[in-house]
């Protein structure tokens, strides 16, 4: 495993780190298997594990405080993500401030998760919905601030919205925050355009969530697969979605190096920018596990090959599916 400055932070932090949603509310999740593949991820250097609240109502963040009682002698970075107030995802437009992080709702949900962990402290908590229009007010950041003072989390960052990149900008640029979570994948390359420069100028954090697109930069996804009935899948693979995204990874298959694989590929594309702190991969077994944290070991791409993976770009925009 290699690792990577986590912006001005100076945490030196795993580049695959964890991503804890699928264990928290996905179908077919079982929290023995959860428990052993986060202890993989341990013993194999991963060390910045990602949630949030809403994974499964505190059951994620549960499972992560269980992880870090049973290694004591690691540091592991725990990282969660406080709800909007209205429960909304995403955030629109019209919504304020108000409705969703005022200070006194970001106080009452970080107790919340700190109790669903069993901690006594968060190395990172995150906004879980933004909107830019709302840097400048100062209640969400005052409270973050306080909470550093209280020493209850170490950093503060925010996640942004599926396929904005730019609606970040100005909290990047206000210095309030220390990271920011973005989709960014083979086929999510907006990030590079404006996001990461002002990262880089900024000194923040970049944690790139969906490598895999959902799942499709696996290569394993086919215009069959259906999601039961629960699972967030279901919606977000409608047919309008599903049908052009396994055309697009199919497109990819010829260009995968020879002894790899898709996913393989879909990560070492992204550690190829040098922006990027970690990314965060959903990983439910073991052998999801093995395979992401080699993916850090195996190197960087052959820029002929980044080259080639630049074209697939695949500029999106939200959608009722894509909540």
């Amino acid at each position: 495993m290699q690792y990577r400055r986590f912006g001005r932070t100076d945490w030196q932090v795993s580049e695959i780190g964890y991503g804890m949603w699928g264990m928290g509310g996905w179908s077919g999740s079982d929290d023995e298997e959860s428990m052993r593949s986060l202890q993989k991820a341990a013993d194999l250097g991963c060390n910045f594990y990602d949630t949030a609240y809403v994974y499964g109502d505190g059951r994620s963040e549960n499972l992560l405080g269980q992880l870090i009682k049973n290694n004591p002698d690691k540091k592991l970075y725990t990282a969660t993500k406080i709800p909007p107030k209205n429960m909304k995802y995403p955030t629109l437009p019209e919504y304020s401030l108000e409705d969703c992080y005022p200070p006194d709702h970001i106080e009452e949900f970080l107790h919340k998760s700190l109790k669903n962990a069993g901690l006594e402290k968060f190395d990172l908590l995150q906004i879980h919905t933004w909107n830019d229009d709302w840097t400048e007010e100062n209640g969400w950041s005052d409270m973050l601030d306080s909470l550093k003072r209280q020493n209850l989390i170490g950093a503060c960052g925010i996640s942004i919205n599926r396929w904005e990149p730019w609606n970040a900008l100005k909290a990047v640029r206000s210095g309030k925050i220390d990271s920011v979570q973005v989709i960014y994948n083979i086929f999510d390359q907006n990030p590079e355009d404006q996001l990461f420069p002002a990262c880089e100028e900024m000194d923040v954090a970049v944690i790139a969530r969906v490598p895999f697109d959902e799942g499709t930069l696996t290569g394993t996804i086919t215009k069959e697969t259906t999601f039961p009935e629960g699972d967030w899948r279901k919606g977000y693979f409608a047919p309008e979605n599903l049908i052009p995204s396994v055309e697009r990874a199919d497109a990819l298959k010829p260009l995968v190096p020879e002894n790899s694989t898709m996913a393989e590929m879909a990560l070492r594309f992204i550690l190829n920018n040098k922006t990027v702190s970690t990314i965060i991969p959903g990983m439910r077994k073991i052998k999801n596990v093995e395979a992401n944290i080699a993916a850090s070991d195996a190197g960087k791409l052959d820029e002929s090959l980044i080259a080639e993976l630049k074209n697939h770009r695949w500029v999106r925009k939200p959608a009722p599916w894509s909540d």
